[in-house]
């Protein structure tokens, strides 16, 4: 039976690749078409009632390949920089998350007047006038207490420079993809 199947098969691909040629209007991607609508056919061939016809049941699965590659591409795309795909792409919680408390951890370790001086010009945004006059201090006092609890916040958190921040190389690579 496949001996007369392939066979019969085969002396359809002309006509196949006519009717693919006038639904795609395109010489390449009608080729494909056949080629899928081949491959189904033979996947299936069991199904197939020899003495039947073949020709309709091959334009069959054609049609249908067609209208399911129309369909598709319809809910696709065309981003061939990986611009939506690169702001699709969001990086694992997890390792913020823990980077967060072992920063909260180092941030507790620093002294009082530290750790108040980088709270408030670092985190709540206020100047080191402002801060200044918030602690009763000149500001030259803040800014040293800001610069000392910086760099002590790096020397607890074994940070060495700005690729210390956020993902890893192995987490930023991964999101790329």
């Amino acid at each position: 039976m496949d001996k007369d199947f392939k066979k019969e098969l085969l002396s359809h691909l002309g006509s196949l690749r006519a009717f693919a040629v006038s639904l795609c209007g395109n010489r390449d991607r009608a080729d494909d078409l056949v080629q899928e609508t081949v491959v189904k056919a033979w996947a299936k061939h069991d199904s197939f009632a020899m003495g039947t016809n073949m020709k309709a049941w091959l334009f069959t699965i054609l049609r249908n390949e067609f209208y399911g590659q129309m369909r598709k591409s319809g809910r696709e795309v065309s981003d061939p920089d990986d611009y939506f795909t690169n702001n699709m792409s969001q990086h694992p919680e997890q390792f913020g998350k823990l980077d967060l408390v072992d920063f909260k951890k180092a941030l507790a370790q620093l002294p009082d007047d530290q750790r108040e001086a980088i709270v408030l010009v670092g985190a709540s945004g206020f100047s080191y006038e402002e801060a200044a006059d918030m602690c009763d201090c000149a500001v030259g006092t803040i800014k040293s207490r800001v610069n000392r609890a910086r760099n002590a916040l790096q020397e607890i958190l074994d940070v060495s420079g700005e690729g210390d921040y956020g993902p890893d190389a192995i987490s930023s690579a991964a999101s790329l993809l």
